[in-house]
Order: C-alpha cells, then structure tokens, then sequence
C-alpha cells in the first residue's frame, strides 16, 4: 500500500477492443526527524510507477490529474530489458489492484462568462433584468 501525490497527468493508452492502460508517477514522502543525539535526517522522497488497467484505467483518466494525493494497493512487479543502446536496463512497477482518491475537489466556480449568465437570468424569471423588468 502505498499514499502519496500524482507528480504529472496519466499516461493513458488504449488497446484492443477498448481497453485501457494507464501509467502515473506517484511521490511518497517520509519526514524528516531529529536523532536523539542531534543529528538531522532529512525527508526523502521517492517516485514510483503505478500501473492501471481496464475500468480503474478509465477512472484515472478522467478523474485523477497532477497533484491529487492518492491511497493505492497492489504488487510490484520487477523487469529487466535492454535499450536501444545495449545498456541493461531494471524497471520496478505497481500493478494497482484498488485505488481511493484522497484528494478534495473544490467547488465549482461561478462562470465569469457574461453569456451564462444571461441565459441564468433568462431561466430564473423572478429576477429583474438589466430595465428592472422580471422579462
């Protein structure tokens, strides 16, 4: 299990008869402290690969985005390949099983377009319009 925060938008993929892959990055942090002899230990960082697929690929897609903090489980899975150079390469991934979003979503903003907001004039009719007339 891991908590962190989506460090860029899914990489999203679709293959087949509609079915979806999508990749995050995802930052987990652990605290700084102070020993008891003194010594600072500074917070540190890591990234990891987080791997999604079918509908939980499709949720990510559309609801998950830079930023949000998320609680994922799942199991790693190691590869090992060579490059286009000839240089081993070792790849470390999560193969998400379950996800929950953390992350609160603000309410949504009145529109600043005066358009909207003359048609919700128009739909609200107690309200006067601009001649103080509620037509």
């Amino acid at each position: 299990m891991l908590i962190g925060n989506v460090g860029q938008e899914p990489d999203v993929h679709y293959y087949g008869a509609d079915q979806a892959r999508a990749e995050v990055r995802l930052a987990t942090t652990e605290r700084g402290y102070k020993l008891p002899n003194g010594t600072e230990v500074p917070a540190r960082t890591e990234w990891h690969t987080l791997l999604f697929f079918g509908n939980m690929a499709k949720t990510v897609e559309h609801y998950v985005h830079k930023g949000d903090k998320l609680y994922v489980e799942g199991k790693i899975r190691y590869s090992v390949y060579n490059d286009k150079m000839g240089q081993r390469r070792y790849v470390t991934e999560i193969l998400v099983n379950a996800m929950e979003m953390l992350s609160s979503k603000p309410a949504p903003q009145p529109s600043a377009n005066p358009s909207a907001q003359s048609s919700n004039a128009a739909a609200n009719p107690k309200e006067p319009n601009k001649n103080g007339l509620p037509f």
